[in-house]
């Protein structure tokens, strides 16, 4: 079954995956933790979510063995009461994701929506967040951040052994319809554990890229809404200072 759009008292809630190393980044520290523009970068998006009155609760998946979570709570007096850190995150994000949903079952109902959003997009801004939830407020599916593809996209050859070939333009992709996912990632607390479960049931996690893929592979098309640059994933080092001047702005 697909969720019901006629649930006026569904509440939203936030879950952030926030169980991985970001080893692209460097550095000894997960990423999450890094400090950027003055703050861990986690808490760009923690402070955003507690500051809404949209959003009912937070839910924040660190890994069992998460050694800097609890010295961070110290310094953030402000989410008491707002943020539940729940210690089952997973080997990837999307078990960090599916493990989250299971552990507050009692806590949602099904038509509830729930808000995946990466730890390392610290650019969300409340505006985008309202404008996530507005256009979402009665649709069936759900819906994601995304941005319109702007740059010409190119497809290299060969194959990982053949660097000559990989090297070399194979095709000119048309970036007509093409659109690059950010988060949060918002759906029914019913529907998108069931998609997780699904998807892990026939052994297609790895074909899980995000949250809406799982979505789709349910034969849904969730609902893209424009979102911004700044709202970009901290994925190598050189993004910790492009992530700096947009806070900073």
């Amino acid at each position: 079954m697909t969720a019901s759009a006629s649930s006026p008292q569904a509440r939203h809630f936030a879950l952030i995956p926030a169980a991985g190393i970001g080893a692209r980044v460097g550095g000894a520290t997960p990423k999450q933790y890094l400090p950027l523009a003055g703050k861990p970068m986690l808490q760009y998006a923690l402070d955003t979510f507690a500051a809404s009155t949209l959003i009912a609760h937070t839910f924040l998946v660190v890994s069992a063995d998460d050694g800097y979570i609890d010295d961070f709570l110290k310094t953030q007096p402000q989410l008491a009461g707002k943020l539940t850190v729940l210690r089952n995150g997973g080997a990837t994000r999307q078990d960090s994701v599916l493990n989250g949903l299971q552990a507050i079952n009692t806590r949602l109902g099904a038509d509830d929506w729930v808000l995946v959003h990466d730890a390392a997009r610290p650019g969300l801004t409340a505006e985008l967040l309202e404008r996530l939830i507005a256009a979402l407020h009665d649709d069936e599916v759900g819906g994601l951040l995304a941005l319109p593809v702007v740059d010409t996209l190119k497809r290299s050859g060969g194959t990982p052994t053949q660097q000559e070939q990989q090297d070399r333009v194979q095709a000119t992709v048309p970036r007509d319809a093409l659109w690059a996912a950010q988060t949060p990632q918002m759906f029914r607390y019913g529907l998108l554990t069931r998609a997780l479960e699904q998807a892990h049931a026939q052994n297609r996690v790895g074909d899980i890229t995000d949250d809406a893929s799982a979505i789709e592979m349910l034969g849904l098309q969730p609902k893209l809404i424009e979102g911004s640059p700044r709202n970009f994933k901290v994925t190598l080092a050189h993004d910790v200072a492009l992530a700096e001047l947009f806070l900073k702005t």
